[in-house]
């Protein structure tokens, strides 16, 4: 919604003032939330320091490969998200969910770094049977050591 250049020159001064502040006298991890397809700003992101990016929108533009993003910035971020709620909990089968959880747990989790979690807030059209397989499959597939 705003261009490289009007973002570097407006919002990251200020969010580099903030988060300098808030490094300053403590030590928490920085968790920050953004939407839609934000690999051009990840850069700038983690030169702010920020620990933790949430939520990883596979649906926006260049956010579904999410291998790249683990391969790019993955020893700089903290991954959250990534189980789409607009198409895949609403419409998709427990078999396609608990793929694509298996999927993302491969991409984003070796080595640490990832939160496995819905993009956004469930909503009511998805089924029970749906968040069942999401999160039964997070529980089976998500221990460490990873599987193959």
């Amino acid at each position: 919604m705003m261009s490289m250049p009007a973002l570097r020159k407006l919002i990251k001064p200020r969010l580099d003032h903030v988060f300098s502040f808030l490094r300053s006298r403590c030590n928490a991890k920085i968790w920050f939330h953004t939407d839609g397809a934000v690999v051009p700003i990840i850069p700038d992101l983690i030169d702010l320091g920020i620990d933790i990016l949430n939520p990883i929108q596979v649906t926006a533009k260049g956010m579904d490969d999410t291998r790249r993003l683990k391969e790019e910035f993955g020893d700089d971020l903290t991954f959250w998200g990534g189980i789409d709620t607009q198409r895949l909990l609403p419409f998709g089968t427990p078999d396609t969910v608990r793929a694509d959880v298996r999927r993302r747990i491969l991409d984003l989790a070796e080595g640490g770094g990832y939160v496995l979690g819905s993009v956004h807030n469930i909503q009511g059209d998805v089924s029970p049977e749906n968040i069942t397989a999401m999160f039964d499959e997070a529980r089976a597939f998500g221990t460490y050591p990873l599987p193959d």
